[in-house]
């Protein structure tokens, strides 16, 4: 089930009563519902994915008791419970990738060995959330949780199942114990929220992907400055529609009362690569940061030591992202352009809580003129093509195509009015916690400026409907 389709339309409202005027009398219950609803959403697609929750579910939660029991044995118990998960999303995500790699390098026939296999949806996702979870009981930084209806309703909560946030046992386990009472301001805080990630993810990212996905398609016989075009649809459609994601997904869970961590933080108006990551799918890099970086001896073990640690934690996120290495590639680019900043001791500079200024503009547009680039790597079937889009991008460049070949005129003047309200609202509140997160000052500190601008948002919502486009980071 999709947060853009109409059957969730149903199943939200419908799940919301049901969790505060049905369920709410004990917790118990109410987490029960949880994991009911959640299992419900998930096996909209396919009811054999919920085999597969159930069990990574059900080997963290005896893992989490065995290492608690087993004090002596705890590094194994927990070492076992990593092997068999990643086992797990080793086999559906990265199988075929791997036999078929293994066959091209020694010039061999895959032949039965590869399989016809399904790929879960949000199997990256839900398997990280719970490795974080025995992960911390192994370094004591969490008690075993003892009722599995609780631990089941970390790992599945259907708000950020499928695309994240990717949350930490430290931070969301323990909102399903005690009590949770509905609060009125952090409903509306969410319902504003799932209101902007809607638009960003039907109206930009959508109509982004319209041109994208033909220029991509045609980029062989398109000229430099629609492929460089292309490259920035691209980017604007795989942020407004993960981001877009990720702020449906934090609304939501707060009409149910629980506390997810931000996953974006306007990611690009970022000042150099290194604040770039620290603003892009948040969830995961400090994911990697933690459970891998880290414990790898970080930036402290010695300058060979830490380039070779940023470019293990780099290629693990690209191949993360998926089973091609164009990926992995991606991975190494953005690397490379973080060693540098690394060497130089500049990869903090940038870490403060102030935002960007008009005065860096050159630095953000060169900053994101680098990950364009690296979107083109992301974007291409093969490395091949990447290469062949980058070069043709740099040889070609004229004025000379027009962008209506690609991307369709309503569809065209619909982005120049939409792109400037996204970037005007983001870069007003980039210091605020969401873009409709409104300050005391200004002019939406009146109640009519307010609704006129969630009437315009809505209008522009349920007139593009139609074109619905699934989440790019479903297929991760």
């Amino acid at each position: 089930m999709s947060f853009n389709s109409w059957p969730f339309a149903v199943f939200l409202p419908v799940t919301f009563l049901l969790y505060w005027f049905v369920f709410q009398r004990r917790v118990r219950w109410q987490n029960l519902f949880v994991v009911a609803a959640s299992y419900l959403f998930y096996g909209w697609w396919d009811w054999r994915f919920l085999l597969l929750i159930a069990f990574t579910s059900g080997c963290c939660y005896l893992s989490g008791l065995g290492i608690e029991r087993y004090a002596r044995h705890a590094r194994l118990i927990n070492a076992a419970n990593i092997v068999v998960n990643l086992a797990v999303l080793v086999f559906f995500k990265y199988w075929n990738f791997f036999v078929d790699s293994f066959a091209a390098l020694f010039g061999l026939d895959p032949g039965s060995v590869t399989l016809n296999v399904i790929l879960p949806v949000g199997i990256s996702f839900y398997t990280f959330q719970a490795l974080s979870y025995s992960i911390d009981v192994y370094r004591r930084r969490i008690a075993a949780e003892h009722d599995p209806v609780v631990l089941f309703a970390y790992i599945s909560f259907f708000p950020q199942l499928v695309a994240g946030p990717i949350e930490r046992a430290t931070q969301l386990l323990p909102q399903f114990g005690p009590a949770r009472t509905f609060r009125y301001e952090e409903a509306v805080d969410g319902c504003r929220l799932m209101l902007w990630g809607l638009f960003k993810k039907v109206v930009i990212a959508d109509t982004c992907a319209e041109g994208a996905n033909n220029i991509f398609a045609y980029y062989d016989s398109a000229d430099g400055g629609i492929l460089a075009l292309g490259a920035l649809l691209f980017a604007f459609q795989i942020y407004g529609d993960f981001s877009g994601y990720s702020d449906i997904a934090i609304g939501c869970s707060k009409l149910f009362g629980i506390r997810l961590q931000r996953n974006f933080n306007v990611p690009y108006f970022s000042r150099d690569i290194a604040e770039f990551w620290r603003r892009w799918h948040i969830s995961l890099n400090t994911w990697f940061r933690d459970y891998v970086y880290i414990p790898l001896g970080g930036s402290r073990c010695g300058r060979l030591c830490a380039v070779r640690n940023t470019f293990v934690i780099f290629l693990l996120s690209g191949l993360w992202h998926g089973a091609n290495w164009t990926y992995v590639a991606w991975g190494a680019f953005h690397a490379l352009l973080f060693v540098p900043l690394l060497l130089t001791g500049r990869n903090r500079r940038f870490s403060g809580p102030e935002a960007a200024s008009l005065r860096e503009m050159p630095r953000m547009l060169l900053t994101l003129a680098l990950v364009c680039i690296g979107w083109i790597v992301f974007r291409s079937e093969t490395i091949a093509d990447a290469w062949s889009y980058i070069m043709r991008m740099f040889r070609d460049f004229s004025a000379e195509g027009s962008l209506t070949q690609y991307l369709s005129r309503p569809s065209l003047r619909l982005l120049a009015w939409t792109m400037p309200l996204l970037l005007t609202a983001e870069w007003l509140s980039r210091n605020r916690a969401h873009a409709l997160d409104f300050g005391p000052r200004g002019i939406f500190r009146f109640r009519a400026a307010r609704w006129s601008l969630y009437y315009i948002l809505t209008i522009f919502i349920l007139a593009n409907i139609g074109k619905v486009e699934t989440f790019i980071y479903f297929q991760f």
